[in-house]
């Protein structure tokens, strides 16, 4: 049964990397969307187009400003990793937006590694084998050795001290608050990219 599921799994991701995208592709897709006033996804909302656009932003910021230490690039550029690290995301996500870049940035350290990005709606099936307490949470990054196809690692939704904010806040108070997601914001404002550089090196 384990080998079958195993088979499953990899069979399931072979097809996602067929629909795959770079980076770059996907911010193409992106800014496309936003001149479209549209989203990603299979629900297309006003407010799901308005976070698209707001998300543009972020990406577009990110991309000009996440900063990589020297001794982390160093040992990033000297290790064979051989990996696609495959995302799953929506544009409408604010959590991807600031994490996205983050990923990329680290990726192209290393010529080692080969960054794709999936939409989740376009692609349950995988999703569905990386839920997150249950939950079909994004943006979530799978690490796949190139040499044996197997899942390695992954990483994702949120870099580690923003998942502790999210538990803790979640423990005392039920649910996300509205107010609660906008200090989450300024954590990652503040943070820039910083834990979730250490959160993947971690992963190397």
């Amino acid at each position: 049964m384990k080998k079958l599921q195993h088979t499953n799994l990899q069979n399931i991701i072979k097809d996602s990397l067929k629909k795959a995208i770079s980076y770059q592709d996907y911010r193409a897709l992106v800014k496309d969307l936003v001149v479209k006033e549209s989203t990603t996804g299979n629900e297309k909302t006003e407010d799901l187009a308005n976070y698209t656009m707001l998300n543009d932003r972020r990406m577009k910021r990110w991309d000009k400003t996440v900063k990589v230490d020297e001794a982390v690039k160093e040992k990033i550029a000297k290790t064979n990793i051989n990996q696609t690290w495959l995302v799953l995301t929506e544009s409408w996500c604010g959590d991807a937006a600031h994490i996205m870049p983050v990923i990329n940035k680290v990726a192209e350290l290393n010529n080692t590694i080969d960054f794709k990005v999936v939409l989740r709606d376009e692609n349950l099936d995988l999703m569905n084998q990386f839920l997150t307490n249950g939950g079909q949470s994004i943006p979530k990054l799978i690490l796949i050795d190139n040499a044996t196809n197997e899942v390695v690692n992954t990483f994702g939704p949120r870099p580690s001290e923003a998942t502790k904010l999210v538990l803790d806040y979640k423990a005392k108070h039920g649910k996300l608050t509205s107010e609660f997601k906008e200090d989450l914001q300024g954590w990652y404002n503040k943070d820039k990219g910083q834990n979730a550089i250490s959160n993947l090196v971690s992963l190397l």
